[in-house]
């Protein structure tokens, strides 16, 4: 019980900055909420921390165990090749029942098909966990993997521009930021944990991130390559959900939501029993810990969904209608709500928690919280000008990446790995079913039918900027280093032999 309460306090501290800051705007002139809307969005922000709660418990005590055990046993096993088909498969059907792709998948539906989507961006995922495996097991530099695939995808861009279906591009590099959701993120950063773990050496460490990373560009390409293939014009219609109409159907919505969460277990639960029975064979007391873990994560995830869609998407979209009008604040919210949404977000309580454990503390739970905040506050500001002065969004995609890359080769490979992991992290739920629809609600207003061209491209922002940020983290460890070594060095040039000898004395 104490667990529960210290995990639902963290929850707590985590959901408050956003809803106090969304409850305070609602007080003002600038926007104009029935009761009705205020008091469903207050009672879903309660839903929302104990979802957040819940979901953090059970991942602790079901999906990060599951995932390095899986990993860890097959390695141990030898069986490389059952470990590649489970890792393609895990990523395959994992992505397809992802809660968080649906959510895009609905979105979207006017323009592409909902289901073709779903399993062209689960294929992206299950080839390129296939080839993050491989990565480790081969002990591949990140760096130089990434650069070759995300000049393939710049590539992939051009085409898709010189076919005129540019107004894919915001959708494509949206869907590889949802992909990595928080049913997915847990498990798969732990099983890269451990097979790194159990293949040693002196860069396992290193070695365990990069798996998010490149799950996240694997369905960027794939839906580039699907959306060569679209015909017809594109015709967006901007969702029309209020919380009236989620509150009347709040029974169907709960039941969806259980039906999707329960899918995405099933196939996670379904491998580990199979692979329980021939390769793990975990002790009992094990089993018992993760059962409870998985109905921890169970009931969190529905609860959670579940207020997001009946409270934060349908107050997001209005919310974004009615700043529309006055631009100087529509661009200051977006930066002060990306600095705390973020918190909010689920799986990135796992990813800290983990990169600090992997790092024995060499990257605190408070720096990766700091940059995170800041990367994704910057990353919503940036998008609402975008959406203001209706420009692509790949004039933020192109440097962007560029500059991340860049950085790839100046600071500890570490730096990179967990940066590139962030930004897949960072765009979870909460980004696709509140900052999403507040990008479509005020582009709805300023830009009219261009709401598929400029307001899709916020969840890729979301997932790039902390690239930039965390590796900037690194670049400055490594800056404060070599200063450090230059006054050292000056200290022992600057003085008399006398003083070292005396030093040196001492030292004995």
């Amino acid at each position: 019980m104490k667990r529960v309460l210290l995990k639902l306090r963290e929850a707590f501290i985590s959901v408050l900055p956003v809803t106090v800051i969304v409850l305070i705007l609602a007080a003002t002139p600038l926007v104009d909420f029935s009761a009705v809307e205020m008091w469903t969005f207050a009672v879903s922000a309660i839903f929302l921390i104990l979802g957040i709660g819940l979901f953090n418990l059970g991942a602790d005590l079901a999906m990060t165990p599951m995932g390095e055990q899986i990993g860890g046993g097959l390695t141990k096993s030898k069986k490389i090749a059952v470990l590649l088909i489970v890792c393609f498969l895990m990523g395959v059907f994992i992505t397809v029942a992802e809660p968080d792709l649906s959510v895009l998948a609905e979105q979207v539906s006017t323009v592409m098909n909902s289901t073709v989507l779903i399993v062209t961006v689960g294929a992206g995922v299950g080839v390129f966990l296939l080839i993050a495996v491989l990565k480790i097991i081969l002990r591949k530099d990140l760096s130089a993997i990434l650069m070759f695939f995300y000049m393939v995808l710049f590539a992939l861009c051009a085409m898709l521009i010189e076919s005129g279906k540019h107004d894919f591009l915001a959708m494509c590099f949206d869907s590889g930021g949802v992909t990595t959701g928080p049913i997915t993120v847990p498990f798969i950063m732990a099983l890269g944990v451990g097979i790194a773990t159990t293949i040693g050496g002196k860069n396992s460490n290193e070695n365990s991130f990069g798996l998010v990373a490149l799950c996240s560009v694997g369905p960027i390409l794939a839906v580039m390559v699907l959306s060569m293939s679209a015909k017809g014009d594109l015709v967006y219609t901007t969702p029309t959900y209020t919380v009236a109409s989620e509150l009347n159907d709040f029974g169907g919505v709960l039941l969806a939501t259980c039906r999707e969460v329960v899918i995405a277990l099933a196939l996670i639960v379904a491998f580990f029993t199979v692979l329980q029975l021939t390769v793990l064979k975990l002790p009992k007391e094990k089993i018992i810990q993760i059962v409870i873990g998985i109905i921890y994560t169970f009931i969190g995830l529905v609860v959670f969904l579940t207020a997001v869609k009946v409270g934060f998407m349908p107050i997001g979209l209005k919310l974004g209608k009615m700043l529309a009008d006055n631009r100087t604040v529509l661009v200051i919210f977006g930066l002060i709500l990306g600095m705390v949404v973020v918190l909010a977000e689920p799986a990135i309580h796992v990813l800290n928690k983990q990169v600090e454990e992997v790092t024995g503390g060499g990257v605190t739970k408070k720096e990766m919280l700091v940059a995170l905040c800041l990367g994704v506050g910057f990353a919503i500001a940036l998008s609402m000008i975008r959406i203001i002065y209706e420009f692509s969004v790949l004039y933020y995609l192109i440097p962007g990446y560029l500059l991340s890359l860049g950085l790839s080769f100046f600071v500890p490979k570490l730096y990179t790995a967990i940066a590139f992991d962030s930004g897949g992290v960072a765009s979870g739920p909460l980004t696709s079913g509140f900052i999403l629809p507040l990008a479509i609600g005020a582009c709805s207003v300023l830009a009219g039918d261009k709401v598929l061209e400029l307001a899709f491209g916020v969840v890729a922002m979301v997932a790039m900027i902390p690239l930039i940020t965390i590796q900037a983290l690194g670049f400055k460890a490594v800056m404060s280093a070599k200063a450090r070594n230059r006054i050292t060095m000056r200290r022992i040039l600057a003085a008399d032999d006398e003083q070292i000898i005396n030093f040196a004395w001492e030292k004995k």
